[in-house]
């Protein structure tokens, strides 16, 4: 039975976890000498060190995978599904435990974390049914005596960067696809909230997947790079900001590998006149609020067109105040602290700037934040932003919900298709003409009418448009498989010997 991970201890006579690789199935101590603090947001109070892995560090972890990858690429995908099944039940049992170590390292509450592992427990579920997911096709006779068909074959050893935001999720998205194909991986997550990916190795363990076919390394940008450089990785899949996605998909290509890079987003939620405020002011606050506004598909522009803007600015400014900002671990808290003191700063200067810039302040989370020392921010909400402001501008990332005013349908659309970030937009109306007629109309990779957060279900794949993706590929889903895996095309022809000759023709397929 797997020994669970527990949550960094903190308080406990100035007690810090080191937090260690893990490699070839087991914790590995860094060598590199360097570490990075690991915080609980909550109490702003240092929890954990994370090792950071040096060059020579990533060199024996992808050696160690590429030895294993020799072994799990002819495991049979009978056996890949029955093993994906075991993952998929352990993973289940275990979802409050990942669900604890997040919120003590990120900082969500309890209830979104439990989301978190939900929705990445859906992608899991779909790798079970890889023995269909990853067939070819075949054509018999496709000329005289001649049969043509198609595989699809594992890469080897790939690795995945992750982001801070979802430390259990985004990772599912990658490593479950990735290790279903036959793939080995390296995750490298974030170090600020790295516990988690030690949990998802020993649960993977215990359900008995083969050492070395997943593996865990902590790192800052030195991590990174070696990653990206080295010749013995064959795909990197990334999340995170745009800049950093550019960068990784420039440096990654440049390297020959193949490259999922994606980045920042700027979300709109367009409400027409005629939609129902009372529902779009709900869909709002939880859009634009939950998880502290820490995720790319957060709604951070309330695009309000015509007559509707006052009504649905007071209907949310109603809603504010009972918005619970506290200790995500405390069942009465809806939304936690920031993941970090800077991040929390960073974010309270749009607030700032907002105002300064002229746009109106109808809530001040600086003001509502609660006591004490943790990196909490309460909900702000800024009317009558323009698009030259930073606060629309910039992804915050953070409880800040912006309303800008457009005059027409057609205003407002604009807003979305003019903006380099083409991650997700919803529309909220009670016209379906409309609603057709905007996703053919919107720039953007995933669309909601009527569903502020139009996540994908695991059958499909996620990805956005523009400067929210770098590469051709989205994320899990069937171009998962695709992405993970390269195609081979086989014909073959098992003739009599005594029809074989010499033809130094074209090969004729007729």
């Amino acid at each position: 039975m797997t020994e669970l991970a527990e949550a960094p201890a903190e308080g406990r006579d100035g007690a810090v976890t080191r937090i260690p690789h893990w490699i070839g199935g087991k914790r590995v101590d860094g060598t590199s000498g360097r570490s990075g603090p690991v915080y609980n947001p909550a109490t702003g109070t240092q929890s954990g060190a994370v090792d950071l892995a040096s060059v020579e560090e990533i060199d024996a972890a992808v050696r160690n995978a590429a030895e294993a990858w020799e072994t799990w690429r002819t495991v049979s995908l009978a056996k890949r599904a029955e093993l994906f099944f075991r993952i998929r039940e352990l993973f289940h049992a275990h979802r409050e435990d990942l669900a604890k170590l997040l919120t003590a390292e990120h900082g969500k509450v309890l209830s979104d974390a439990m989301g978190e592992v939900a929705r990445g427990l859906e992608v899991i579920e779909y790798a079970c049914g890889i023995p269909t997911l990853i067939k070819g096709e075949f054509s018999e006779q496709a000329s005289t005596g001649i049969d043509v068909y198609s595989i699809r074959q594992p890469l080897g050893v790939v690795a995945g960067i992750t982001p801070f935001n979802f430390p259990a999720m985004v990772p599912m998205w990658m490593w479950a696809p990735a290790v279903a194909c036959g793939n080995c991986f390296l995750l490298k997550p974030s170090e600020k909230d790295p516990s988690a990916s030690l949990l998802t190795a020993e649960l993977l363990k215990e359900a008995g997947l083969p050492d070395g076919v997943f593996n865990v390394v902590h790192g800052d940008k030195v991590a990174v790079d070696a990653l990206l450089e080295h010749p013995g990785v064959a795909a990197v899949s990334f999340v995170g900001s745009t800049p950093i996605a550019r960068y990784i998909y420039e440096t990654g290509t440049k390297h020959g590998k193949r490259i999922q890079a994606l980045g920042g987003a700027k979300n709109h939620m367009i409400v027409l006149p005629d939609a129902d405020v009372e529902m779009a002011a709900d869909a709002a606050v939880s859009a634009g609020y939950g998880s502290a506004g820490e995720r790319c598909m957060a709604v951070s522009v309330l695009v309000a067109v015509g007559d509707v803007a006052d009504p649905l600015v007071e209907a949310i400014k109603q809603r504010l105040p009972k918005v619970k900002v506290g200790d995500g671990m405390q069942p009465d808290s809806e939304m936690g602290p920031l993941v970090t003191r800077e991040h929390r700063d960073k974010v309270a200067s749009y607030i700032a700037s907002g105002s300064d810039q002229g746009a109106k302040i109808v809530a001040d989370g600086r003001e509502t934040a609660p006591d004490g020392d943790g990196f909490f921010l309460g909900v702000s909400l800024l009317d009558n932003v323009t698009t030259e402001m930073d606060a629309y501008r910039d992804e915050i990332f953070g409880p800040v919900l912006s309303v800008v005013r457009a005059a027409s349908y057609d205003e407002a659309i604009g807003l979305v298709n003019d903006n380099p970030y083409g991650n997700g937009v919803a529309l909220f109306t009670r016209d379906g003409g409309v609603a057709r007629q905007f996703q053919f109309d919107v720039a953007a990779g995933m669309v909601g009418i009527n569903v502020p957060i139009p996540v994908p279900v695991a059958y499909y794949s996620f990805g956005g448009w523009k400067a929210s993706l770098f590469g051709d590929s989205h994320a899990y889903g069937p171009e998962s498989i695709h992405f993970y895996t390269r195609g081979k095309v086989v014909t073959s022809r098992w003739p009599d010997p005594a029809t074989s000759k010499v033809d130094l023709g074209f090969p004729q397929t007729r």
